[in-house]
């Protein structure tokens, strides 16, 4: 049972796993940050000054109905630079790695089906039959 689980845990998707959510952890944070210090701004001084962001109010006076589609922006914005940063970070470095591991590396040859096999066991017996008479052939080759 151990020895199951310590293969679970070294398998290299595991290990691309737990690399992928530490990275895409901490940079979200830094993005974070540059989103809702750099964005955000941007976005306010565009569109309106309100102070609650970019939206709606269904209720004047009322702040708890502010519909923040400036908040909804920011997280698609998170979401995708983050996206793109493990991927360039992480994913294509190891799918190159891989590619380069699998070049080094000669696939085996396909064995041959069992329809193959059983007609070359034919031809060499019927090989042998023929030259049984005639010793002045050579052996047949073995394969």
């Amino acid at each position: 049972m151990i020895k199951g689980f310590k293969d679970f845990l070294l398998r290299g998707n595991i290990v691309d796993l737990a690399v992928a959510v530490v990275i895409g952890t901490a940079f979200a944070k830094v993005v974070s940050v540059v989103i809702s210090n750099i964005i955000n701004p941007l976005l306010a001084a565009i569109v309106s000054g309100s102070s609650l962001g970019f939206g709606p109010t269904l209720r004047k006076g009322n702040a708890k109905t502010f519909m923040d589609f400036g908040g909804i922006i920011n997280e698609l914005i998170v979401f995708t630079l983050t996206a793109a940063v493990v991927y360039f970070i992480v994913v294509v470095p190891m799918n190159r790695i891989m590619s380069l591991r699998k070049q080094g590396v000669e696939p085996e040859p396909a064995a041959p089906s069992e329809d193959v096999i059983l007609l070359q066991e034919i031809r060499d017996l019927l090989r042998n039959q023929s030259l049984e008479g005639r010793r002045d052939l050579p052996p047949l080759p073995q394969a």
